[in-house]
């Protein structure tokens, strides 16, 4: 039982880290952000098991684990409240051409990092933008201008 309290506690914990950490897609992390991964990872470890290296104590921290994820999901499917807390909500970095410095900043994102990612989707200029957001899963999706008549 005090494998499954120390789970439930450590998932909580890392739910919220990751949350108050910000959105990042996996394919964007950096050296440092995936070496700090590991690190939290193997620290959640020992805070989880401490001495007991038993199969039956991996099976209840995976098991609670698995648990806790399943009903998070569930809980965001029915409550668009936890939904939001959970995933947090689009933010809008581009409006219009001109860019949200207020929620540039707050996301800690630079001007060269929404310059690469609209590289990548191919739009050369910021004027060129109507709308960019950052969405709940880390991505950031462009809408172009309608060319003018």
């Amino acid at each position: 039982m005090d494998l499954a309290i120390r789970a439930i506690v450590l998932y909580l914990f890392v739910t919220f880290v990751m949350r108050a950490v910000g959105r990042r897609e996996l394919s964007s992390l950096t050296p440092v952000d995936l070496v700090l991964l590991i690190v939290m990872g193997d620290a959640i470890q020992q805070g989880l098991t401490q001495d007991d290296y038993s199969v039956s104590g991996a099976v209840i921290v995976v098991s609670t684990f698995a648990v806790l994820q399943v009903f998070s999901a569930w809980l965001g499917f029915r409550s668009h409240k936890f939904r939001v807390v959970l995933e947090g909500r689009p933010v809008v970095l581009i409006d219009n051409g001109e860019l949200v410095d207020p929620n540039l900043r707050r996301q800690r994102l630079t001007t060269d990092d929404l310059a690469e990612e609209m590289r990548q989707q191919q739009i050369a200029s910021f004027d060129d933008v109507e709308w960019a957001i950052l969405e709940a899963n880390g991505r950031i999706s462009f809408i172009e201008k309608s060319p003018s008549n």
